[in-house]
């Protein structure tokens, strides 16, 4: 039996689509990285019960953090993206959490930016905070060795193709490092929306949006290149598009992210008959409801959609394209600097 809601809210459901395409669902992702980073800083004694926990968030990770401190007895404080919604606002203040949101912006790529720089004038205004670092660090993987496990459990020996949505890096990274140390032939395809520089799209702009939790305009540490093969970018309208057509016809009702991913791994089982292909859907729908559900009629049929083939980030343009990463290294723009 679980002694708190985080542990139940954290454990992913394994749901098989069809023969080789398996959906790994979770209703909140970042709560399996945010439960195992908080508790392994408490075991070191780097944190203990009752000291405030600070981190920036576009959506999930705040309400992650803010359970895992609630399950320990430790203050959590967000600033958070405009694109945390009222839902979301209203659990963080009940769970005890403090939060505090951006102005509104049309540019993530700055609300981005401008929340890091806010998260350092809080830290020089109380330096005892602990800055959680969900872009930067390592413990952040720890959580997902459980999961890796698990779909290697359940999916068997056959050889796997793993696509996610990038993001931190910590999912997709630590998944296919598990599965891969397990003994797993993994391929690893990742999932940006146009505008992130995380892999060298960041001169392309989306006129509806950058999908909010999977890209990055600054640098992220914890953001492997060299564990990746592939790399995918998708535009808010074919994200929409996998969305739907993800609830249409399979009945699973999940985020943006998840909509991308979903049209991703289709085209990556079609190439090659003797993989299975898993992919992550990181959180549920309901966030979404006014931007993508209530816009179904405008999906495009997702059987009429596929990527351009693209060997650099120079020929990048929407809707969709894909290209071998090859566990190439960091684009520049995209190299933490040292210290």
């Amino acid at each position: 039996m679980d002694q708190h809601i985080a542990q139940a809210v954290g454990r992913p459901d394994l749901i098989r689509l069809d023969d080789r395409l398996v959906c790994l669902r979770f209703e909140t992702m970042k709560v399996v990285s945010a439960l195992a980073a908080v508790e392994h800083l408490l075991d070191t004694g780097a944190v203990r019960p009752g000291d405030t926990l600070l981190d920036s968030s576009s959506g999930i990770y705040a309400y992650a953090l803010a359970l895992a401190c609630h399950r320990h007895g430790m203050h959590c404080h967000i600033v958070g993206s405009t694109t945390v919604d009222h839902s979301l606002r209203t659990q963080l203040a009940v769970l005890g959490a403090t939060f505090e949101q951006m102005e509104p912006s049309s540019d993530l790529g700055l609300d981005q930016k401008r929340r890091v720089a806010r998260i350092r004038e809080i830290l020089a205004e109380h330096p005892e905070y602990h800055w959680m670092r969900q872009y930067h660090d390592a413990i952040h993987y720890l959580g997902y060795r459980a999961v890796a496990r698990r779909v290697h459990e359940e999916t068997g020996t056959a050889p796997l193709t793993l696509v996610g949505g990038v993001g931190s890096g910590a999912s997709t990274g630590a998944l296919a490092e598990g599965l891969r140390t397990g003994g797993a032939d993994v391929r690893l395809a990742g999932v940006q929306p146009y505008g992130s520089l995380t892999f060298g799209s960041e001169q392309v702009a989306d006129p509806e949006i950058i999908i909010a939790g999977i890209g990055s305009s600054i640098p992220f540490g914890n953001v492997h290149h060299d564990l990746y093969d592939t790399v995918h970018w998708l535009a808010f309208e074919a994200a929409l598009a996998g969305s739907v057509d993800l609830l249409r016809r399979h009945a699973v009702f999940a985020g943006l992210s998840t909509g991308a991913a979903y049209l991703a791994a289709r085209w990556e089982r079609g190439l090659d008959p003797e993989r299975t292909t898993v992919f992550i859907a990181a959180d549920t729908g309901h966030r979404y409801v006014d931007s993508v559900f209530a816009r179904h009629r405008e999906a495009a049929p997702i059987d009429g959609l596929a990527p351009l083939t693209v060997t650099s980030q120079s020929q990048l343009a929407l809707p969709w394209c894909r290209m071998d990463w090859n566990h190439s290294p960091a684009p520049a723009s995209a190299t933490v600097a040292a210290g």
